[in-house]
């Protein structure tokens, strides 16, 4: 079972989310990630940039045919930091239920 740990770099919204894509995949490309999310490409760069300095995220470049493309991966430490703080999230938010409403 995953130790609850509420994680400071990845709860902003925007690498939140990113990294629930990530999760959800083995390898995403960088147009998909881009367009999923609606961010710039500078502002998608600076965020895998991020993740990866940290250890939760890989990238992959490798030319298709002239073009240069980009693909990341959530790395195990990345993965267990996702469950760590979904965690820590449910655990918040299961305090804020009145005991009366919560799912037995």
């Amino acid at each position: 079972m995953t130790e609850a740990r509420f994680d400071e770099l990845i709860h902003p919204s925007t690498r939140l989310s990113l990294v629930a894509t990530l999760a959800a995949t083995d390898w995403a490309e960088f147009a998909f990630l881009k367009e999923r999310l609606g961010l710039s490409d500078s502002a998608l760069s600076k965020q895998l940039t991020t993740l990866e300095e940290a250890g939760y995220v890989t990238t992959e470049r490798r030319l298709d045919g002239s073009r240069r493309k980009v693909r990341a991966q959530l790395t195990d430490t990345g993965r267990e930091a996702f469950h760590g703080h979904i965690a820590a999230l449910q655990e918040i938010v299961a305090g804020a239920t009145p005991p009366a409403a919560r799912p037995n």
